[in-house]
């Protein structure tokens, strides 16, 4: 890999004989971590992110700690293409957004998720865009549309719904095609015929082995909060342990070694 044109690295994964499998990291360490297991690249959740701040996930982010984040899991993994969740954009200003993307991609990051929610698609159309005209053609956007994480028309629809986006968040310059809480095969298949863009479903449980994943068109392959959340729910049950009744064997049960992960973390720049 040459570590020097890492976008142009990124784009070729999405085209590879396997779907790219991102562990989503939510800060430094964590990015770390996952390179250190044999990760191809690094993207982020948004939500992870956030709970990491103090903060509640849902476009609550301040600009200025999503752009020290980003630049800090950038460094802590240099040899790798780091893709950012900028959820949407934190604005409804196109032009805004397109600023923000442009700082993210200062910060040395190859590829970024931008996604629609409840928001009209004309809006995250304008923001693609708007993206692409400020930061040009090398950076991969990621069009993330929640039709079957929020439900958004009603079940028969789905399909043609998020194939329709697809296309038009393609038109607008994006170069992926997320779509959250999509999980049944049938779908799964339309969807990848059905558009021109590298699709990227959500681990869920229930969701199809990868190797079928690949025989049905898809290409990329996120964990989401996932990790974050079992992160939360171990270190909850433990402090509520210990907080009860002060026992220190739990604690060690099993954790990962200290020179383990100081391993890890070491040559890490600064």
């Amino acid at each position: 890999m040459m570590t020097h044109d890492l976008p142009t690295f990124f784009r070729a994964l999405h085209r590879g004989p396997d779907p790219l499998i991102l562990c989503n990291a939510w800060d430094a360490g964590s990015a770390r971590m996952i390179r250190s297991q044999g990760a191809r690249a690094i993207a982020t959740t948004s939500a992870g992110m956030a709970w990491a701040l103090g903060i509640a996930d849902g476009n609550h982010l301040p600009a200025d700690l999503l752009l020290a984040m980003s630049a800090g899991i950038v460094k802590a993994v240099p040899d790798l293409p780091v893709s950012i969740d900028m959820e949407a954009g934190y604005n409804d200003d196109p032009a805004t957004v397109a600023d923000l993307a442009r700082r993210v991609v200062e910060t040395g990051v190859a590829g970024i998720n931008i996604e629609d929610g409840t928001d009209a698609p004309d809006l995250l159309a304008a923001k693609i865009a708007a993206i692409r005209k400020a930061v040009g053609p090398a950076l991969f956007i990621n069009a993330r549309t929640d039709v079957y994480l929020r439900q958004l028309v009603p079940g028969e629809s789905r399909v043609a719904e998020v194939i329709k986006r697809g296309e038009f968040y393609g038109a607008a310059g994006a170069d992926g095609l997320f779509t959250p809480g999509l999980m049944d095969r049938a779908a799964i298949g339309d969807i990848a015929a059905g558009t021109s863009l590298p699709l990227n479903v959500m681990a869920v449980p229930g969701l199809p082995a990868v190797a079928e994943l690949a025989a049905l068109g898809v290409r990329r392959l996120s964990s989401g909060s996932a990790l974050p959340q079992h992160l939360w729910a171990r270190v909850a049950s433990l402090a509520g342990a210990f907080l009860t009744d002060g026992a220190s064997d739990p604690l060690w049960v099993e954790s990962m070694a200290y020179p383990q992960i100081n391993a890890m973390m070491a040559g890490a720049s600064a």
